[in-house]
C-alpha cells in the first residue's frame, strides 16, 4: 500500500497481524454508516496472553508496553475491516481495560501506550481520540490490558 500510514508502521518497525480468531460468541468488528466498531482485543506477548496485573505484578511502564501491543493487534483488525488504513478518517473512541490492584490508579497511563501509538500512526488529528480507562478486578486469560476502539472511515 502506498498511504503514508503504512510507511510510518514501516518506519516504527510494525508488521500488522492477522485477525485473530474471536474466542467467543463475537465478531472482529462491525461497520455500521461510516463507523467501525473493533472488539476488545486483550495484550499479548509472543503470541500468547500477556498475563499480570497492574500494581502488583506489573509497572505502569510493562503495561504501557502492553497497551502498545494491543493498539498493533487493533490496527490489523482495522486493517482488515476496512482494506487500507488510509480510509480512517479519525479514531473515535478508545476504551481500554486495565487488569489491576485496587490501590493502582495508573490506568490512564498504561493506556497512553495505544493512544501515542494512534498519534504516530494516524498523526496528530486522525489519531486524537475521546478516550477511557478503567481499572478491573480481572481480564479474560489473565491478560493485563484489553482495549476497543470506534473509527470513522471515509
Amino acid at each position: 500500500m502506498a498511504s503514508p500510514i503504512y510507511d510510518r508502521l514501516q518506519s516504527l518497525g510494525i508488521t500488522l497481524p492477522p485477525v485473530a480468531v474471536p474466542a467467543a460468541a463475537y465478531v472482529p468488528f462491525v461497520q455500521t454508516g461510516n463507523l467501525v466498531f473493533v472488539s476488545g482485543h486483550t495484550a499479548k506477548k509472543d503470541g500468547r496472553p500477556w498475563v499480570g496485573k497492574l500494581g502488583e505484578t506489573m509497572t505502569t511502564e510493562d503495561g504501557k508496553a502492553a497497551a502498545r501491543s494491543v493498539a498493533i493487534d487493533l490496527m490489523g483488525t482495522l486493517h482488515a475491516a476496512v482494506g487500507d488504513l488510509g480510509r480512517i478518517k479519525r479514531i473515535v473512541k478508545v476504551m481500554s481495560l486495565v487488569n489491576s490492584t485496587l490501590s493502582f490508579t495508573e490506568q490512564h497511563l498504561v493506556t497512553n501506550g495505544a493512544s501515542e501509538l494512534f498519534g504516530e500512526v494516524f498523526g496528530p488529528t486522525v489519531g486524537a481520540h475521546a478516550r477511557s480507562a478503567f481499572g478491573v478486578a480481572q481480564i479474560p486469560t489473565g491478560s493485563c490490558v484489553e482495549i476497543e476502539l470506534i473509527a470513522e472511515v471515509e
